[in-house]
């Protein structure tokens, strides 16, 4: 379907496979469905029908039942098993009340008896256009729902995601050095790049670099470059990434990974505003404002000799702390609907809403990108089918995922609360020598609930 054109500007255009053996109706219905500007793949033979089905997308099928080789209701029920999100429109030319049951039990959106008008069939196919443009438009508003006004890569709605947008507005005016705080897969270089993006700089580049990605003898040229020889395979001199962000935002991701003497050079660089090659005598002045991001709590580093002190006070002019997914369920569904979005290829993928409701549940320890990559590997998985597969979204048996490994059987709240009213009743009627109608007095029950209960705990007293 033409997904960027309104209904008011012309006729929506849906892809449609018209499958009629008689030669007449074919090429008339076939030609106005063109007029009125949709895409017509018209045959007549039913088999030929249910192979294009296979490996086609039709956004409507309009088939007569009776049908060399295949019938209309195969391709019904052939239609709703690979894509359940195209609609089928059956023609018949023996219309009964039984059929047209059996038709629409089966999924059809309409059924329509021979002799008919051309107009009536192109109502029926302008309608589900309509019905479809709408679904479209509903989806594109639900994203937009979900984006922060000039903030459009951040998704969600939630009252701790609108609390993380103000504070990127009131910090990216500044020049302060930025630290993100927030476990992997928070997102935290997409909240770099929006500090970046609304800051004076943002006409300047955005140089991210993962401290986590480059061994400790490679850091050092990482961040301030290299002159030509400065070691092995060093054929020519190269800019670092303190130059490169010259002027500009630079992004040190992971910073929390780096090793202490990879930390006393930053703190030099960051103290001095000039850097210097590897292998280079010469420094270098560079003006960058700096963003890091950590997924380990630096306070708590620094409190055990694991990161310079003096560093964590340069890097933490401001802190930013970004929620977990799991402090942030509402936004769930929002973001869901962007992966589809974006991962989709442009077919209507959906998640049922009891799933939804399990992924809402969900504690996603890996955060946004873990649920990015389910969406991905829904999607990859899903062949034709339109609506993704719970057991190709979530682990298997991720209830007890976080929990601790417990050694020997705990008894359950019901047996403890049984052994507790078992001694009780021994207990009461010990103190009236086994007289139970004063027992049952004195524990507040009926005679008859004291006898049964027991006979059910087998208490002969």
């Amino acid at each position: 379907m033409n997904s960027d054109k309104n209904v008011a500007d012309e006729p929506l255009a849906l892809d449609i496979l018209l499958v009629e053996d008689e030669e007449s109706i074919r090429v008339t219905l076939c030609d106005d469905l063109e007029s009125e500007g949709h895409r017509v793949l018209a045959v007549k033979d039913g088999s030929e029908a249910r192979s294009l089905i296979d490996h086609r997308v039709f956004d409507v099928i309009v088939s007569d039942i009776r049908l060399p080789g295949c019938g209309g209701m195969e391709l019904l029920h052939r239609s709703r098993e690979k894509r359940p999100s195209t609609e089928v429109i059956l023609i018949t030319g023996y219309g009964t009340i039984e059929s047209a049951v059996e038709a629409l039990r089966a999924g059809a959106y309409h059924y329509v008896v021979k002799p008919f008008l051309n107009e009536e069939m192109l109502e029926h196919v302008g309608r589900i256009a309509r019905l479809k443009q709408l679904e479209h438009d509903n989806l594109h508003l639900k994203e937009k729902l979900g984006r922060f006004e000039g903030f459009e890569s951040i998704i969600g709605q939630s009252r701790v995601m609108r609390e993380v947008v103000s504070t990127i507005q009131r910090v990216a005016k500044a020049d302060a050095s930025v630290l993100i705080e927030g476990e992997s897969g928070t997102g935290k270089e997409v909240v770099a790049r929006a500090i970046h993006d609304h800051s004076p700089r943002s006409d300047r580049t955005f140089m991210p670099l993962s401290c986590a990605s480059l061994p400790e003898t490679l850091i050092e040229a990482e961040l301030f470059g290299h002159e030509k020889g400065a070691f092995t395979d060093a054929r020519k001199a190269r800019k670092g990434r303190f130059e490169l962000a010259h002027q500009g935002t630079l992004f040190l991701d992971d910073v929390d990974d780096l090793e202490l003497t990879a930390q006393v050079k930053l703190l030099r660089a960051i103290q001095e505003k000039t850097i210097e090659r590897v292998g280079g005598e010469s420094r270098i002045k560079v003006d960058i404002r700096l963003v890091t991001a950590t997924k380990k709590d630096l306070a708590e580093l620094v409190s055990k000799d694991e990161f310079r002190e003096d560093l964590y006070y340069r890097l933490n002019v401001v802190t930013l702390k970004l929620p977990p997914l799991r402090d942030r369920p509402d936004d769930v569904p929002l973001l869901a609907e962007h992966f589809i979005r974006r991962h989709g290829g442009g077919r209507p993928y959906e998640i049922k809403p009891k799933i939804m409701e399990e992924l809402i549940k969900y504690a996603w320890p890996g955060n946004v990108r873990e649920l990015e990559h389910a969406i991905e590997r829904g999607i990859a998985l899903a062949g034709e089918a339109r609506f993704l597969k719970k057991e190709h979204l979530l682990p298997p048996s991720g209830e007890f995922r976080s929990a601790s490994k417990v050694g020997g059987r705990v008894d359950t709240l019901k047996e403890v609360v049984e052994d507790a009213e078992k001694d009780h009743i021994r207990m009461v009627l010990k103190l009236t020598r086994g007289h139970r109608a004063q027992a049952a007095k004195l524990l507040g029950i009926s005679r008859k609930n004291l006898w049964e209960k027991l006979r059910d705990y087998d208490l002969d007293l």
